[in-house]
């Protein structure tokens, strides 16, 4: 996992609550496991104006030209700013694979749904929890101002606007630390792969006949 330290990039507002993780990662798409290679689909049935299926070519599918992600002044974005209820719906860790295959690190919002909030962390993203003013002033700044820019500092908790202007915000310190360093939940159990080998290891001997090939 690329560990997130500070990040700075161009916001893309999508200002809709109660987005579900169908609307984030269709169906169709789970088949795969990958965890690479759904950026192209991410709000698939907003951004095209096709059905999408796994494995397709996107270069040449006709755009919905409306839809947010489609619109020049947003590209390269990196930080998501949304409302109410972000990631509800079926608990598909493929949502936040999506989100984050298409390079979005950072993701602001007046509440998460709890389970994508939490696969958000385990897959690199920083999912930040703002009162409901500050999305709504932020909301209306990103809109206005074209090539709006903000720079998340994880290791201070804040947010800062082109103004100047600080927002602090709060992180759990293990999910924050684990962010940091890049460590999902394969690597924090290596990093007691001395321990385990021990523990095995006495175990082993202690109870032999577990351990006997029939």
């Amino acid at each position: 996992m690329e560990p997130l330290n500070q990040i700075s990039g161009i916001v893309t507002p999508l200002d809709r609550a109660n987005i579900d993780t169908d609307a984030i990662i269709p169906k169709q798409f789970l088949k795969s496991i990958r965890r690479t290679g759904f950026g192209p689909f991410l709000f698939d049935e907003w951004r095209y104006l096709d059905q999408g299926q796994p494995e397709m070519d996107c270069t040449g599918r006709p755009l919905n030209t409306d839809f947010v992600l489609n619109q020049p002044r947003y590209a390269g974005s990196n930080i998501l700013l949304t409302q109410d209820n972000f990631g509800c719906g079926s608990s598909r860790e493929h949502a936040p694979w999506a989100l984050l295959d298409f390079g979005f690190r950072v993701i602001l919002a007046k509440s998460f749904a709890d389970i994508f909030y939490n696969n958000c962390f385990k897959n690199g993203i920083l999912p930040v929890v703002l009162p409901a003013k500050t999305i709504d002033d932020l909301m209306a700044q990103v809109i206005a101002s074209e090539g709006y820019t903000l720079s998340v500092d994880l290791p201070g908790q804040t947010i800062t606007t082109p103004a100047g202007d600080t927002i602090p915000f709060e992180v759990d310190p293990h999910r924050k630390e684990c962010l940091l360093g890049g460590l999902d939940d394969i690597a924090l159990t290596l990093a007691h792969r001395d321990d385990i080998s021990a523990y095995e290891t006495r175990r082993k001997s202690a109870t032999p006949w577990l351990f006997a090939t029939p």
